[in-house]
This record gives C-alpha cells, structure tokens and sequence, in this order.
C-alpha cells in the first residue's frame, strides 16, 4: 500500500529519468532490501507500541492461560497469565507487508493466507481452552483435518496458478541445484509432491506448537530461523547469487523477502513482553500460525530441506516427543509396562526437571539456534 503509493508519487511527478536528489531518495523504495528492511522496523515498532494495549484487553477479556496438571510446579505458577498474544505477531506482520510489499505477488498472498489460516486452527483451539477452562482445545483429529485442508489448498494454488518446479532442491548436492526447473508442471509430477507439502507444513506447524512451552522460546528461536530464512529467500529471488550459489531461482519469491522480515520484526517486538517473566503467551494462534509461515516459505522458495536447519531446534523438540511416545508404547508392548526415554517431552521439560532453570534452558536453546542458522547459511557454499 505504501509502496504503491510512493511508487506512484515517483514517477507521475518525475518520471523515469528524474535527477534531483528528493527523487533519487524516493526512488529506493523500489528495492526489495529497502523495504524489507522497513517491513521490519515497522513490525518491530507495532509489536512494541501496541502490545501494553493487547495484553490488557486480553486480561479484560479474561483470556487467559491454563496449565497441564502433569507440568511443573514453576509452570503452575505462570496460570492466569494473559494468553493469545499470537495476534499481536499477526497483526504486525500483516500491516506492515501490506505497507512494504508489492501486492501484485501470488506467492505473497499465499503465504499470508497459509499463516491466516494456521493462525485460524490455533485461534479456535486456544479459544475452547479458554471457554470451557481446560488445558487442551480442539482434538487433535480436528488440528489435523484444518491443517491438511491448509495444505491441500497451497498444492492446489501452486498447481493451477503458477508454473511451480515439481522437483526437490537438497543441499550440498549441485544436481539438484542446477536442475532444470522450466519443465511443464504435470500432474504426474504433482500429485505425489502434495504429500511432501503436507509433510513439510504439518510438521513445521506442529513443532514450534510443541516449542512453546516457556517464556521467551519460541520467540526467541523464531526471531533466528526467521533471520536464516529472510537472508535464503533474498539470495533465492536474486538471478545473481542463485547462479552463484547454484540454488533454485525464483524470482516470484522476491516480496516473500518483505513478509520474512516482518515476521523477523514482529517476533522480536513480541520477545519484548514475552520474555522471562512473560507478560503474555503467545498461544496456539501464534505458535501454529509462525510454523505454518516457516513451511510455506520454505516450500516457496524450494527451502523445504533445509528447513530441518533453519529450524533444528524446532525439529529436535518434535523429535523427542516422537521418541517419548514411541518408547512408552513399544515398552508397554514389550514389558507389559510403558516407560520414559525423557523425563518428560518436549525436551525443554526434561532439562526442567533435570533441575535447569528456565532462564538457562531458553539460553541455552537459543544459542543451538543461532548454530543451526549459521549452518543452513553455511550450505549456500556447500553445494
């Protein structure tokens, strides 16, 4: 909206040849790094001067969190602390797309509509928790179906609106990097494709859901892996350092760039109230809603292996609970009797339990983070 705005003041009032320096000082808006750049000031600024205000409406309303039995006694004292505060990042993230980006971008829109709907699914269940005062909201049947529909209608706009590359980018391999990615879109190569989507969005939505278990976590790790990702879909809409680094082109990613760094903005502006001690959760509608945004850019932006770098902290989490659930079944089977692999799961809660203050965990994860984007960096140079 601003862009356009600007876009058009420009050039209906100097045309394409303009030479004073006010012209040349406009004419930055047209580059994406600008106003990626702006995208995420302006996330930043939102997040900071209107979250007092949502988190006191959301107390008004009542909205606030409830607590697992089974969790610890330092969890059990955070009940009653102001929940939902994932429309904070929503709403921020929105407003300043819609301000930064070109809206002429399929691939814009459709991220923002995944994350919509993502936000959607967490929004329903955090509600029901908090209407019929319980610590669990929709069956996780019911999170699954509104997931693999979400999925579903992504294939299905990538399918028929977009000449969308049916082959998988893997790093540290050229050939997949270099392939030809001008081949007709059949259906052949399509259908099977939509598996690997629904794979890839399920379980990005669902791990940083399970991440979201202490103050500041998932904040804080969404801030790095969306750094990571903001830095891998400029580099992959940019015909020069595509040919360079030998990864996908696709130059339809370019405002994707400005939505990442929204969210890169937004989540830090969140980390401010979220921090330890947390003034608001961000509740299902925020954890389901940023993994939703971190599967559908990677699918995008043929990201989608890497994502398991971008995000391994996210990864790891969803893998211990897997690991947890698998042990106590195949011990009950086996033995007659189920029993833990961890203390407990997701693997934070082990660390709790292993005597960690909270503070040294969200560190500490932090920090396995910021290695694990460093990596996936890292692979630009690999291939």
């Amino acid at each position: 909206m601003l862009y356009y705005f600007l876009y058009q003041f420009i050039y209906q009032t100097y045309g394409r040849g303009g030479e004073s320096i006010f012209y040349k000082g406009l004419n930055v808006i047209q580059y994406v790094t600008f106003r990626t750049a702006w995208a995420t000031i302006t996330a930043l600024l939102i997040s900071l001067l209107f979250g007092g205000k949502v988190i006191k409406k959301l107390a008004d309303l009542n909205i606030r969190q409830e607590i697992r039995d089974e969790l610890s006694e330092e969890h059990h004292a955070k009940k009653g602390t102001p929940t939902m505060g994932g429309v904070l990042i929503l709403g921020s993230v929105f407003l300043s797309t819609i301000l930064w980006a070109r809206l002429d971008s399929l691939y814009l829109w459709l991220a923002l509509g995944a994350t919509t709907a993502f936000g959607l699914i967490g929004f329903f269940d955090d509600y029901i928790k908090i209407v019929k005062k319980r610590s669990l909201g929709l069956t996780g049947w019911q999170k699954i179906l509104g997931q693999l529909l979400t999925a579903v209608i992504v294939w299905g706009c990538l399918y028929y609106f977009t000449n969308y590359p049916w082959n998988l980018s893997i790093p540290f391999f050229k050939a997949t990097a270099i392939s030809d990615f001008s081949q007709a879109v059949t259906w052949v190569y399509a259908v099977p494709y939509l598996f690997f989507i629904i794979f890839v969005l399920l379980g990005s939505s669902n791990a940083v859901n399970l991440t979201d278990g202490m103050d500041g976590l998932a904040a804080s790790i969404t801030f790095i892996a969306m750094a990571a990702l903001t830095a891998l879909t400029y580099i992959s809409s940019d015909a020069r350092w595509a040919e360079i680094l030998l990864i996908a082109h696709k130059p339809e990613a370019a405002e994707l760039t400005v939505f990442c760094g929204a969210m890169v903005g937004a989540s830090l502006g969140f980390l401010w109230y979220n921090a330890p001690p947390a003034q608001v959760f961000m509740g299902d509608v925020g954890s389901l809603a940023i993994g939703g945004a971190l599967g559908t850019i990677a699918i995008l932006t043929k990201q989608e292996f890497l994502l398991v770098f971008i995000g391994g902290v996210f990864i790891i989490e969803a893998v211990s609970v897997m690991i947890q659930v698998g042990y106590f079944k195949f011990t009950r089977k086996t033995t007659g009797k189920g029993k833990r692999f961890f203390l407990q799961a997701p693997l934070h809660h082990h660390f709790q339990i292993s005597g960690w203050k909270e503070p040294k965990i969200v560190f500490r994860f932090v920090i396995v983070a910021i290695l694990f984007a460093l990596l996936s960096l890292s692979t630009l140079k690999l291939r």
